[in-house]
Order: C-alpha cells, then sequence, then structure tokens
C-alpha cells in the first residue's frame, strides 16, 4: 500500500508492512491481475515521481527528472487509465496528486495532463482533487492553472519553518519563500490548503517545533499534518541514524506530538487523525476513504490499487512503467488477495488512528483481557461500541493496534 496516500511519511503502517508484505507474489507476464469486476471505484491516486532534490529521509519512490521525457511519461499515465478503464468502472469522488513532487511537472505537461483526465473521466461527481506541491516548484501561474483545473486541495511541503532543520533534512526551500508560496496559492483561490511539517527531528527543541507551529497557525491553513520523523530503509538518514550521526528518542517524540496536539487544537483544530488536523468541514476527503477501508486505483510507477480485497503494485522504475503501458500492458509486478485476518488487522491499525475509533466488533474475544488492560490503564475509551483512543493512548497508537491484532 503506498504510505503517501494513507497518510504520508512515517512508520506507523508498519504493522501493515509486518503482516501483508511478505504474502505480495510475482504476476504473470501478460501483467493479468485476475479481477474482471465492474464494481464501482471513487478514489484515484496518481504517483508522480520526480523531485529536483531527493530528501535525506523519504523512502518513497521517487528520483530526479534526469532524461525522462515527461511527455511520454504524461502520455503513459493516461494510456494506464484507460487500460484500467476496459475492467474497472470509475466514478471519481476524489483524485490525489502524489509524489514524487507532482508540481515537478511543467505547466504545459500539467495542462496537458489534467485535460486528459477530463476527457477520460466523468468527473461531475467529484468532491476533491489534492496536488501536493513543494514551495520551489510552484508559482502564480501554476496555482491559478491548477485552480482552473477544478484543483480543490494543496498539500505544501513545508516540514519546518527554522533555517537549521530545512537544512538537515535536505529542503531547497526558505521560510521566506514558503510563506511567499502559500500567500500565491491563497491569492488563486485554492479552496483548501494544507501545511505539511514533521517533528522529532534531532537537534529541533520543542520550542523551536512550537513556534513553528505558531507560524503555520499564523497563515490561517485549512489544514495541517504534523508527522513524526522515522527512519526507514534504503534512506540516507538510516545510514546516519545507525552511525550515530543522528538519533531518534520515543521522549522526544511523546514531547513534540503533545506540543502539537495542545498547541492546534487549541487554536481550533480538530485531530481526527493520529497526524492530522483539520478546520471544521476541511478535512481530507480521500484520506477519510483510505482509513476507512474504500477500494483506490493507483496509477504511475509504484503505485498501489486496492479492489474487491486484491492489491497489485505497479513497477517501480519509471522507464519500465513507461515501456509496459506503452506495449499495452498493465504495469503491475505484485498482487496479492487480502485475506478476511489481513483485511482486519489493515482496520484495526488504521481505524484506530481515527477520531472516530474502531468498532468494537473487530476485536476477537480472545484479545478481551488485553482490551480491558488498555481501557484500565486509561489508554482508551470505549464510546457507543467504539474503541477510541484517549490523549494518553494516542502516541502510542501503533502499540495499542499491536495488542488488538488477531
Amino acid at each position: 500500500m503506498s504510505k503517501r496516500e494513507i497518510g504520508r511519511v512515517e512508520t506507523q503502517y508498519a504493522i501493515l508492512r509486518r503482516f501483508i508484505s511478505s504474502s505480495l507474489i510475482s504476476l504473470h507476464s501478460d501483467g493479468f491481475l485476475g479481477t474482471d469486476s465492474a464494481a464501482l471505484i471513487s478514489h484515484l491516486y496518481f504517483h508522480i515521481p520526480f523531485c529536483h532534490r531527493i530528501c535525506p529521509y523519504c523512502s518513497f519512490y521517487k528520483h530526479t527528472p534526469g532524461g525522462t521525457d515527461m511527455g511520454a511519461f504524461v502520455a503513459a499515465l493516461l494510456k494506464e487509465l484507460e487500460l484500467h478503464q476496459q475492467t474497472i468502472a470509475l466514478q471519481p469522488r476524489t483524485l490525489y496528486f502524489g509524489g514524487g513532487t507532482p508540481t515537478a511537472l511543467s505547466e504545459t505537461h500539467l495542462a496537458a495532463f489534467l485535460e486528459g483526465l477530463a476527457h477520460r473521466l466523468d468527473l461531475s461527481q467529484l468532491e476533491e482533487f489534492s496536488v501536493e506541491a513543494n514551495p520551489k516548484t510552484i508559482g502564480p501561474a501554476k496555482a491559478r492553472l491548477l485552480r482552473e483545473r477544478g484543483v480543490t486541495r494543496i498539500s505544501l511541503g513545508v516540514q519546518a519553518w527554522d533555517e537549521a532543520t530545512l537544512r538537515l533534512l535536505g529542503r531547497d526551500h526558505s521560510p521566506r519563500e514558503a510563506e511567499e508560496t502559500f500567500d500565491e496559492l491563497r491569492e488563486a483561490g485554492i479552496p483548501h490548503l494544507n501545511i505539511d511539517q514533521m517533528f522529532s527531528i534531532p537537534d529541533l527543541s520543542l520550542e523551536t517545533w512550537q513556534a513553528g507551529l505558531q507560524k503555520t497557525v499564523s497563515l490561517k491553513p485549512d489544514h495541517i499534518s504534523c508527522y513524526n520523523l522515522t527512519y526507514e530503509e534504503d534512506t540516507e538518514f538510516l545510514s546516519k541514524l545507525r552511525n550515530r550521526e543522528l538519533d531518534s528518542s520515543q521522549d522526544r517524540d511523546a514531547e513534540h506530538f503533545y506540543g502539537a496536539l495542545d498547541l492546534l487544537t487549541s487554536a481550533g483544530f480538530e485531530h481526527y487523525e493520529t497526524s492530522n488536523y483539520a478546520r471544521p468541514g476541511h478535512r481530507s476527503v480521500h484520506n477519510q476513504a483510505y482509513w476507512r477501508g474504500a477500494d483506490y486505483l493507483g496509477l504511475g510507477p509504484s503505485a498501489v490499487t486496492t479492489h474487491e480485497r486484491s492489491r497489485w503494485k505497479n513497477i517501480p522504475d519509471t522507464a519500465g512503467y513507461i515501456r509496459a503501458v506503452n506495449e499495452g500492458r498493465v504495469p503491475a509486478t505484485e498482487t496479492e488477495h487480502l485475506t478476511e485476518e489481513q483485511w482486519l488487522i489493515e482496520r484495526i491499525a488504521l481505524e484506530l488512528r481515527t477520531a472516530e475509533g474502531l468498532p468494537r466488533e473487530r476485536v476477537a474475544e480472545s484479545l478481551r483481557l488485553n482490551l480491558e488492560h488498555l481501557i484500565r490503564e486509561g489508554l482508551m475509551e470505549e464510546h457507543e461500541e467504539r474503541l477510541i483512543l484517549t490523549r494518553a493512548g494516542k502516541p502510542l497508537v501503533d502499540r495499542i493496534a499491536e495488542a488488538l491484532l488477531p
């Protein structure tokens, strides 16, 4: 599953990887996915893997544009969409462009892509159209283009408001550039603006973290995502952690988590998912669909699809992806069918993260003692047959979920 699609940049979904990734199997060479159902899919994710600079903490499939033919890439995305439309009925309620950096595409290529989608999809039921952006790759003209073509939400990857933390994270923008970009997006009329920030970064004090949050609040965004820095495989940061050039701290994790929780809720934001805060009426419709277990179609290199409990992953190779699509093949390399147990594990791990909590019926009777212990310890409460994390339990969501897994 694309972790960017579900919540981005963190290992709270390690539970899912641990229990389901081992069951992936290779596809036949013809790319057959084993499903010909016409069941409707309403949530589409497009992975655009290009970044002008590779951040040292990011484990998502991405690369610099290099010699990639961007026109051919856009054409391949549209061709893949057409291939899926032969077997899957699509009626989008949400569209999401993630990456990578979707706004690394030029205005010309973005316009061609957006026009191509409008010609191929019935967008009459579209409720939300989200695009991730980097302050360095979007300006007034591109912002206006996105708004004119129906984009309703932009998630701006600010990550930090102090120069030292931005340098450590390998970000290529300054605090001033981030603020100017945010103002330009607001001026372009984007209805929902999200700011992404990261916490528990080495040498980031609680005072600096909260000052950054205050800066974010002062800009009056509609949504704020706060991600705990985690050390992922195949990243520069993990190598530095192992070499003791960087450190991790559970105490710092908790201190920064509560710093955000208290500051943002007092500023009027709903804490509606472990890493996400929104002003009333501005929750992410797309991400809520993932957390609730809705089917979704992922397009682009490395993107993942879940459809009728079948899941497949596209090849994480842009050149290979373009080649496969041009040959008329669905560009998938792995597939699995989720068992009842795997499905239940995902529901527990994801629903527990939300403000609505987890239906009591999801927890097996054999784990009743674990559940009673969690409630007795003040980590969870039961309201109308739903299990909801308390303030004390929220930063421990992964451990609590593990205690409730079958």
